[in-house]
């Protein structure tokens, strides 16, 4: 009698369910652009995250997050989460910002310089192509985003392993192109830690630098604090900032690094309506 009491509850459950109307649309974050690129020679893809008062706010413009490793598969989506939470009212760790995530089609290719090192080389064999790779960023991705969205002019890059190697290398040899960097577990063991080797004592005049780090090894932590020894080799200075997160590794530094980093970096802006 239980169970043909159950029964009876549960085809009354799915009548009534048959007999609501339910309608079922995609959730959409953003939109995605795709040109042609010419200096790549290849389609390209951008991955925009818009914050809730874009369309509300007509004249209000924003700072842009120019993200790499930026598809939907990689860290677009919770990049994404972290700039809507640290934008409410309520937590004010950054203003309001658009997100910029730029699709790999060859990260090894395009993140890396020509290497030296035989060994880079052979386990890289796209490798040398982050110069056509700044290049793009700096005629192509950077004009299109001031041309088709309202921005305020400051930009801020983020870059994890060799993410965090090619923005070392923009900092470095393009430190204007621009305003803020955050540099996670950036791969600079690549060619011999060369690039390491060339910052000038007088780098950098960007705004501001964050550089952060896991448990990954004693190369990797190294390098990471002497990048940062080396941008602010006195201690001294309030726009360069380091976090060293004991509890992660090279997998899963980069949410909780980039949370660090818009803290210490944008806190307390308030976003102007």
């Amino acid at each position: 009698m239980q169970k043909l009491a159950l029964l009876a509850v549960f085809i009354t459950f799915c009548g009534l369910a048959q007999a609501e109307e339910f309608e079922i649309s995609p959730l959409s974050i953003g939109e995605t652009i795709r040109f042609p690129s010419k200096i790549l020679k290849e389609e390209r893809r951008l991955n925009i995250y818009l914050p809730a008062s874009y369309h509300k706010n007509q004249d209000k413009t924003y700072p842009v997050i120019y993200l790499l490793d930026g598809s939907v598969e990689e860290d677009f989506l919770h990049i994404a989460g972290l700039m809507q939470f640290g934008a409410f009212s309520w937590i004010n760790m950054l203003p309001e910002s658009i997100l910029v995530g730029v699709e790999n089609v060859d990260r090894k290719r395009d993140f890396t310089y020509a290497s030296q090192d035989t060994r880079d080389r052979k386990e890289f064999p796209t490798s040398g192509g982050s110069g056509k790779f700044i290049a793009s960023l700096k005629k192509e991705i950077l004009p299109a985003i001031k041309q088709n969205y309202r921005v305020n002019g400051e930009s801020t890059l983020i870059g994890q392993s060799l993410g965090g190697l090619l923005a070392t290398e923009i900092l470095i040899k393009h430190t204007s192109l621009f305003d803020n960097y955050i540099i996670i577990s950036p791969s600079l063991w690549w060619d011999r830690e060369s690039l390491l080797q060339s910052i000038p004592a007088d780098c950098c005049g960007a705004g501001t630098i964050y550089v952060g780090v896991g448990k990954e090894g004693q190369v990797m932590e190294r390098l990471a604090r002497n990048l940062y020894q080396k941008l602010d080799p006195e201690n001294s200075t309030e726009t360069v900032h380091f976090g060293y997160f004991d509890q992660l590794n090279h997998g899963d530094t980069l949410h909780l690094a980039v949370y660090d980093a818009f803290n210490k970096l944008f806190s307390g802006r308030e976003n102007q309506e």
